[in-house]
């Protein structure tokens, strides 16, 4: 188990830590006031190989595994919340899938283009009645000849309307007897396809230089090659890259939480409460002790789903585990700095308003902290049962 980066690893967030302090913290700040997505950005981390962390090299991919990329998106994310999903979903829901399920023709088609970030991707699962339940799909994909006609509607559909290529989650087995888990499959979409419609960006509380919409697919003409993996087997690949994608979440609540952290050791320093010394207050450093504990704490956790998923072992658990604990924590550490740092704290323009509006989201998306209770209980369950059997 991994406790230490190794030479290469260190290397490796070196480079992401100066790339995310040059490039990336520099116009957070705007981005967020602004609403600007950071395509620019894109383009400079899919250089690197890293919208395509998964993906082998000969396909432009930097092939770092799940720990290389934890480590590159934690230095993002601690810079720029916006811009690590940005790269999380494309890299977990998207770059990933294509490596890992897609025809070898599909990979021809997308993927040296995916993983430069010449074309971004968008993960449409989320409905409006199947948002935790993502086996409770309405979308349908019907036989027409070759191809399958997709009808239904999506939403909260992340870097949607700047996305080039989708993967889209429908049902395929219209019995109404037929089991949700087994009546859905996944597509690769061209996004710029007749029949595809996007709602207005939506408004949101945090990570506001990343877009969201709702998308309407109307007579969706796909044709039969872009079936992504076995047909009726969508809702297993959908779970597969959701424990993925639920580590590099985890992440996010890593870096933004050990940015808060950050931010407090710098500013309270120079902070006096009654004519003392803030950081000579033994509360304030219990409380900066107890926020570094568990932002280490929640690294760990990650790492450990990371490892796990990189030797593909059971990781459903431990992903589910990283994910509660280090978003919980971001929103916990968050509000103890704001609450630190008092009016410089609340204000616009200090960096730990932002950080605490961008961290809420944490626990609501990839699964919400209620379902990756119940996710680590019924495996706790199974766990008990296999070992009473063995």
């Amino acid at each position: 188990m991994l406790f230490q980066l190794d030479d290469a690893l260190l290397a490796l967030q070196q480079e992401a830590r100066e790339f995310a302090r040059t490039e990336v913290a520099p116009q957070a700040a705007r981005r967020d006031r602004e609403k600007e997505f950071p395509a620019d950005l894109m383009t400079q981390v899919g250089a690197r190989g890293w919208l395509g962390c998964l993906v082998p090299r000969s396909w432009g991919g930097s092939d770092i595994g799940n720990i290389g990329q934890a480590v590159v998106l934690e230095e993002i994310a601690a810079a720029c919340a916006s811009t690590h999903v940005t790269m999380s979903v494309h890299n977990s829901l998207m770059s990933t899938p294509l490596k890992k399920y897609a025809s070898a023709e599909l990979q021809q088609e997308f993927l040296p283009k995916v993983v430069t970030g010449e074309w971004l991707g968008a993960y449409l699962l989320t409905e409006p009645g199947a948002g935790s339940d993502a086996a409770a799909q309405k979308t349908t994909a019907v036989r027409d000849g070759d191809d399958w006609l997709i009808n239904g509607e999506k939403m909260w559909i992340t870097t949607g309307d700047m996305a080039r290529v989708g993967i889209v989650f429908a049902r395929t087995d219209l019995d109404p007897a037929a089991r949700d888990a087994k009546a859905v499959s996944a597509f690769v979409v061209d996004m710029q396809s007749p029949g595809i419609s996007f709602g207005k960006r939506e408004p949101k509380l945090g990570l506001r230089g990343s877009t969201t919409v709702a998308i309407s697919l109307k007579d969706l003409r796909v044709p039969g090659k872009n079936l992504l993996g076995e047909l009726h087997r969508g809702f297993n690949i959908a779970m597969d890259l959701l424990n993925g994608g639920r580590i590099g979440i985890a992440i996010q609540g890593i870096g933004i939480g050990r940015a808060a952290l950050e931010l407090a050791l710098d500013t309270v320093g120079g902070l006096k409460r009654n004519g003392k010394d803030l950081a000579r207050s033994q509360s304030v450093q219990f409380r900066l002790a107890d926020m570094a504990t568990r932002v280490d704490a929640a690294r760990l956790l990650a790492y450990r789903a990371a490892e796990l998923r990189d030797h593909d072992l059971p990781h459903i658990k431990e992903a589910s585990m990283a994910k509660l604990f280090a978003t919980r924590m971001a929103n916990e550490v968050c509000r103890e700095v704001v609450e630190l740092l008092g009016e410089s704290g609340y204000g616009a323009a200090s960096a730990a308003e932002r950080l605490m509006r961008d961290c809420r989201i944490c626990e609501l998306y990839e699964g919400t902290t209620e379902i990756q209770k119940l996710v680590i209980a019924k495996q706790l369950f199974a766990d008990r049962a296999a070992e009473e059997k063995a």
